[in-house]
């Protein structure tokens, strides 16, 4: 028995000074490992001071950017409602030009089918100039009332039965430009 008590204290010793041995290791290891210092105070706030200088320049240059885009598109707009109709105007000139001519020659002139003719050419080329802008006049004769591309000014008891909904009569024409409606036909309208 006193052998198991003498083993017992042997190994009690020993777990004893391998328990000293590892804390003074410990203690050696952690005295002798440098651990990075904290930063102070005045570095963060000076990090940070540097980091608000950054974002403050490139929130500048950005807002300084977007001001020459705003005035650029602003300019381009003005010079597209100043001179957009430039090339529909030029190329109505000619027609200008014939009426003058017209004008001039009437005096002269006592033909009225001369005059008539005269006329004539000068509406069919003004509507040869409309057409290469993409204007075109809306065919409205017999066709099916469209409150797309007509108004209707007045209903009229219809002649036969196959015109009631149908337009009877065209007071004004109307126009398409590209496909949309510059000015709705006037039509009167069958019922």
């Amino acid at each position: 028995m006193e052998k198991e008590k003498e083993t017992t204290k042997n190994e009690e010793l020993i777990d004893e000074t391998i328990q000293e041995e590892v804390k003074t290791n410990n203690t050696e290891a952690t005295e002798t490992e440098e651990t990075p210092a904290a930063p102070t105070a005045e570095e963060l706030l000076a990090e940070a001071q540097a980091r608000i200088a950054e974002l403050e320049k490139d929130r500048l240059y950005k807002q300084a950017e977007f001001d020459n885009y705003r005035k650029n598109v602003m300019k381009e707009k003005t010079d597209l409602i100043l001179n957009g109709g430039k090339k529909v105007l030029e190329s109505m000139l000619p027609v200008v030009d014939d009426f003058e001519l017209a004008l001039q020659h009437m005096g002269d002139d006592t033909d009225a089918n001369a005059l008539r003719e005269g006329v004539e050419l000068i509406l069919k080329k003004f509507l040869q100039v409309l057409k290469s802008h993409g204007v075109e006049a809306i065919d409205t004769t017999g066709k099916d009332f469209d409150t797309d591309f007509h108004e209707a000014i007045a209903q009229f008891p219809a002649p036969a039965e196959e015109l009631k909904g149908k337009v009877v009569d065209c007071t004004k024409k109307g126009y398409t430009m590209n496909g949309k409606v510059l000015r709705f036909a006037q039509v009167v309208v069958g019922v």
